[in-house]
């Protein structure tokens, strides 16, 4: 079972008070850790709407192959939006407990107008030391698990029209769908160049159907669109 965190939950957790501030526009993601790979991500698009609840998008981040998730922190193209992350329930609140290699991060537009919003996510990544067992307590109930699986595809969009598919494997069945579009740029993208790729997204036959659209402005600039499907054992 996930469960949805804010930033700082893990960072308490992991990592022991530091002396000092760090630069201003810096990120965090490995602060208290004596060993740490940063992974930063790309300014993922948030959307925007009135409507309750506000809808948001989701991103996922992977550490290298024997690393988990240690640290988090966020860039935020404007004060209103509003990030987390999801995590497994256990204890203690740990690296390889609470996280995993891969860390989603969720990201919504709380306020009243704004401009293109989006965030970037970055992860502090240190080598991987298991998690923790759990012994349930009672017979009649389990602890919570991980009933799902979130398969994820990420592709680099190009002027023109391309077709995203993610399905989940023999022996699942898709629970949750959603996608994202990102850009790897050193700032927030414009609202001009985040409105250059649109995605309409579609469940069709099980599987999670993504049509992207990219615009001549994209040029230079590497944008991606990140599909997920989230998958249950069919059992």
């Amino acid at each position: 079972m996930r469960r949805l965190l804010t930033l700082s939950s893990i960072v308490v957790a992991v990592a022991a008070l530091t002396v000092g501030a760090a630069p201003v526009g810096a990120a965090n993601e490995c602060d208290g850790l004596m060993v740490c790979v940063p992974v930063a991500g790309p300014w993922v698009v948030v959307p925007t709407g009135g409507s309750v609840p506000r809808p948001r998008t989701e991103y996922q981040l992977t550490c290298p192959r024997r690393y988990v998730v240690g640290g988090l922190d966020a860039k935020l193209s404007h004060r209103a939006i509003d990030v987390g992350f999801l995590g497994t329930l256990g204890s203690p609140v740990n690296p390889g407990i609470t996280t995993s290699r891969s860390a989603v991060f969720f990201g919504s537009f709380v306020g009243r107008s704004a401009r293109a919003p989006s965030f970037r996510p970055h992860i502090g990544c240190m080598p991987a030391a298991g998690g923790g067992v759990r012994v349930p307590t009672a017979v009649a109930a389990f602890p919570p698990g991980r009933p799902t699986t979130r398969r994820v595809r990420t592709v680099r969009v190009r002027p023109g029209s391309a077709t995203v598919v993610q399905a989940c494997r023999a022996g699942e069945r898709l629970v949750g769908a959603s996608h994202a579009v990102g850009f790897f740029t050193r700032r927030p993208p414009s609202e001009s160049l985040a409105a250059s790729v649109s995605a309409t997204q579609a469940v069709r036959d099980g599987r999670v159907v993504v049509t992207v659209r990219g615009d001549a402005e994209l040029g230079s600039v590497r944008a991606v669109v990140q599909v997920h499907a989230v998958c249950a054992r069919s059992s």
